[in-house]
């Protein structure tokens, strides 16, 4: 009947088709193992943005463990932007001495050491979004040094890029992290710039759709 078709067939086709593009991405979904369920812990962004330095990291990663956060899932301690401040000769990344003078490698460990995963931060421009660092053509070595700290997981931001589209970058940062030795979640944060969800979960493990979110009520 005309009722039939309206009210059930339809809203039916159309939970059919969603399920399709669903087992569509899956199939094509990037496959390391990592991001089987969404991950949690902390990024220090919101709360510090460039404030941040290595007391505050092992704190919070003590404070995760004490709490029992990290037992119910909430392990992982996330670097974001402002911790790297230069390049050696060889190109490889340094973090900036006066806030993290125990460096990058040594944070990473302390972490893992309370049974944690660290994150890091990354931008795939010259520069990342607080006039860093920045990955754009150091992929590899960047990808190969948070293989050899122990890094769990990488947030890879989107400023300072040149021009050239997403879908150019990030696919490279991802090759690179699969062949750095380690599993690495790949976290792309580049703003849902042209729709990543058409063409992200190739390489990812997950991808950001919006810009900064803000503590704040509207």
């Amino acid at each position: 009947s005309t009722w039939g078709l309206d009210s059930y067939s339809r809203p039916h086709m159309s939970a059919i088709a969603l399920l399709l593009l669903f087992l569509a991405a899956t199939a094509a979904a990037v496959n390391n193992g990592l991001g089987r369920t969404p991950p949690m812990g902390w990024n220090s962004w919101n709360q510090f943005a460039c404030n941040i330095n290595e007391t505050i990291m092992m704190e919070t990663a003590d404070a995760l463990v004490s709490s029992g956060l990290s037992a119910l899932g909430y392990n992982i301690v996330w670097q974001d932007d402002c911790w790297a401040y230069a390049r050696e000769e060889n190109g490889t990344i340094v973090s900036d001495p006066t806030t993290y003078p125990s460096g990058m490698a040594a944070l990473v460990s302390y972490v893992r050491a309370r049974g944690l995963r660290f994150g890091i931060y990354t931008d795939l421009g010259n520069e990342t979004c607080a006039g860093r660092p920045g990955s754009l053509g150091y992929e590899q070595v960047d990808a190969d040094t948070y293989a050899q700290w122990g890094v769990y997981s990488a947030k890879v931001d989107n400023c300072n890029n040149d021009g050239l589209a997403p879908e150019e970058r990030y696919p490279i940062m991802a090759k690179a992290l699969n062949e750095s030795g380690a599993d690495i979640y790949y976290s792309m944060c580049e703003w849902g710039v042209d729709n990543p969800a058409t063409w992200a979960p190739a390489i990812a493990n997950s991808w950001r759709t919006t810009q900064d979110i803000k503590d704040v009520w509207i």
